[in-house]
């Protein structure tokens, strides 16, 4: 027997929200996985540093990913966990089949976490509609992570 979730947030809500933050989940998972194997295979002269950059960056991200999960969870639907799921909820693109060249990864994160940040703050209007405080103080820390981290990574690109 599945008990009817009454926390103050209606089914339509409660369903649309879930499925902004199953995007952002598939977002967050596809951009973990992305700098988990750019820290595998950076190369070249910034190797040391661009290594560590990209384990900070993809701890952060492995972190993140269960609290997203767990706020979909408590709005009553299930959280998205397969790597076909993702694929199809993600707004970026699967990790490079061939690992491109180190300051192309760091473009390639630039523009990832870039494109997390919007899909996080594209639910912006939805949370604040339905009174959703705790999924938008979930947005609220992960745009202000992904827009840190693009900057970062956009610096070491200007010349």
């Amino acid at each position: 027997m599945t008990r009817q979730v009454n926390i103050g947030i209606g089914e339509e809500d409660r369903v649309a929200i879930s499925e902004g933050l199953s995007r952002l989940l598939a977002d967050t998972y596809t951009l973990y996985l992305t700098s988990h194997n750019f820290h595998w295979n950076v190369t070249g002269p910034m190797f040391n540093s661009l290594h560590l950059m990209f384990m900070t960056q993809y701890t952060e991200l492995w972190n993140a990913v269960d609290p997203i999960a767990e706020r979909i969870r408590s709005l009553g639907q299930p959280a998205p966990g397969s790597y076909a799921q993702f694929a199809k909820l993600s707004s970026l693109p699967d990790v490079p089949e061939v690992p491109p060249k180190a300051l192309e990864m760091v473009d390639v994160l630039a523009k990832g976490h870039e494109a997390t940040a919007r899909t996080a703050r594209a639910l912006f209007p939805l949370v604040e509609k339905a009174n959703d405080e705790p999924s938008a103080d979930l947005l609220t820390q992960r745009i202000g992570v992904h827009e840190q981290a693009a900057w970062m990574l956009r610096a070491l690109l200007e010349e």
